[in-house]
């Protein structure tokens, strides 16, 4: 079995080890970069399956990193690690196209919990949202999207689409017209037991909106449901 690589960058020389030790007791190959600079060659030199992303890190911040590895990269699945706990971070984080964000002091189980479930949703075995295949094409409207490319059209608009989204847009698609709470969303697509804000959820929903919605303030085809969570209709 070949083993996966995990590029932790990460400055703190004691965080390092502890985690460098859990995966590789998990048995993950890991390399490690102190600083951005150095994640950014090791990234690009060795095609990591997941990138562990520390956000205060010298020559180059995690913000900056993330958004290097995102302009030419939307399928590796990148964890944000940060000791910050403001709201802004987060989403700033999420905005640049992080796939999720641990904060710091973390539990060893929770780290592995979300490491699992990024590469569960980016590996061959099957998405998040159950859909019929994995790389079917996603077609709705005037939108179709390319699971395979992470590459969406909108009527002649083309535009770039995380691994996220498009579990998101299967799972909607497999429950067309059911009213789904943002915690099932949140369990099923971030592939744990979520014990967190909800943010995080609705700010992926709002970059989904940007691209497949005439007008994402006044969404046809994925409805909010207020108090509860939201409603997906393929024809609007």
């Amino acid at each position: 079995m070949i083993k996966q690589k995990i590029l932790i960058v990460e400055d703190d020389k004691a965080i390092v080890t502890g985690i460098n030790d859990l995966l590789e007791s998990e048995g993950f190959r890991t390399l490690i970069a102190h600083d951005g600079k150095t994640a950014l060659e090791y990234y690009k030199k060795n095609k990591p399956d997941l990138i562990l992303l520390d956000i205060m890190i010298p020559e180059k911040s995690g913000y900056e990193v993330c958004k290097e590895v995102r302009r030419s990269d939307h399928h590796t699945p990148i964890i944000m690690l940060t000791a910050k706990s403001q709201e802004v971070d987060k989403v700033v984080g999420l905005e640049l196209g992080a796939d999720d964000y641990v904060v710091k002091p973390f539990g060893v189980q929770e780290l592995l919990a979300r490491i699992r479930a990024c590469l569960r949703r980016t590996g061959s075995n099957g998405s998040a949202g159950g859909a019929a295949s994995p790389n079917q094409l996603i077609i709705f409207g005037d939108v179709e999207i390319n699971p395979k490319t992470l590459s969406g059209r909108k009527a002649a608009k083309e535009f770039p689409v995380t691994q996220r989204e498009v579990d998101l847009l299967q799972y909607f698609l497999a429950h067309e017209g059911e009213v789904i709470d943002r915690l099932t969303l949140l369990d099923t697509i971030w592939g744990l037991s979520y014990g967190g804000t909800t943010r995080t959820l609705d700010q992926h929903i709002a970059k989904l909106r940007q691209k497949i919605e005439d007008d994402p303030g006044k969404p046809c085809f994925i409805l909010t449901v207020h108090t509860v969570g939201y409603k997906f209709c393929a024809t609007p």
